[in-house]
């Protein structure tokens, strides 16, 4: 009697893979793939995620992992998705991001969501090369010179600047305002967009000022001392007794 068709075909495969089968990717449990508007999209909302979950598809693009517990993103944890274009990072309780974080998207990114975190400064490289529009409301932040070159990276999303507030980690006199206008009226970075060489010239200048002032110094001590010497009155050479020797000549006649 031969066997059912489908134990046959079942068979055939394990045969042909040499005994094993490898068993199917399972998505974490409360992520699913959906298609959204014609496009791969990967949902893990409130999965309960405190890391960026492996084996994501890598032909998604829209992938959401907000309201999680994520603390941090790693460097390079999405550069396997080469046709990302919107990421949702928001509600969690990231602190750290890696200045390599988004790798491997600067040509695919498009919208970027880090809102309602534990953000106080993110480093600027990690925004380098993105074309991204990016929420950065409802973060505790330091309002420091990173936070505003990032901001000189990239586009805030639509009505979320106001969101950008100083949290008690910042200045005493920034807690509680709003950054964007801080950000554009003062300037934070010493060394940021020519601050580097005001810097230098402005050490360059006080070097040679005290130079200028040590020079100065000394020709005045000279001066002065040349002034004592010259009021000083001269010595004058003792006077030695002179015989005359027609005097001597008469003594010695008498």
């Amino acid at each position: 009697m031969l066997p059912p068709a489908g134990h046959l075909l079942s068979l055939l495969l394990v045969l042909g893979t040499g005994g094993t089968v490898s068993n199917p990717w399972v998505p974490p449990q409360g992520c699913y793939v959906a298609e959204e508007a014609g496009e791969r999209t990967f949902r893990c909302s409130q999965a309960g995620l405190s890391a960026v979950p492996t084996g994501i598809p890598n032909d998604t693009r829209k992938l959401y992992l907000d309201a999680n517990r994520l603390a941090s993103v790693p460097a390079g944890a999405f550069q396997h998705l080469p046709v990302l274009e919107e990421l949702d990072l928001s509600h969690n309780v990231l602190a750290h991001l890696s200045g390599a974080a988004f790798q491997g998207l600067a040509g695919t990114l498009r919208h970027l969501d880090l809102s309602a975190n534990q953000l106080a400064s993110v480093p600027v490289e990690a925004f380098v090369d993105l074309q991204i529009q990016v929420n950065l409301s409802a973060n505790p932040w330091r309002c420091d010179c990173a936070l505003q070159e990032v901001l000189r990276q990239v586009r805030l999303a639509p009505d979320t600047g106001t969101g950008i507030v100083c949290g008690p980690g910042a200045r005493p006199d920034l807690v509680g305002q709003e950054f964007l206008p801080v950000a554009g009226e003062e300037e934070l970075c010493r060394t940021g967009r020519g601050g580097a060489q005001r810097s230098t010239d402005v050490a360059l200048l006080v070097t040679m000022g005290g130079w200028l002032v040590l020079v100065v110094a000394y020709l005045a001590h000279y001066v002065w001392q040349n002034r004592d010497e010259t009021r000083r009155p001269l010595k004058r050479a003792p006077v030695l007794p002179v015989q005359s020797e027609d005097s001597s000549t008469l003594s010695t006649v008498v």
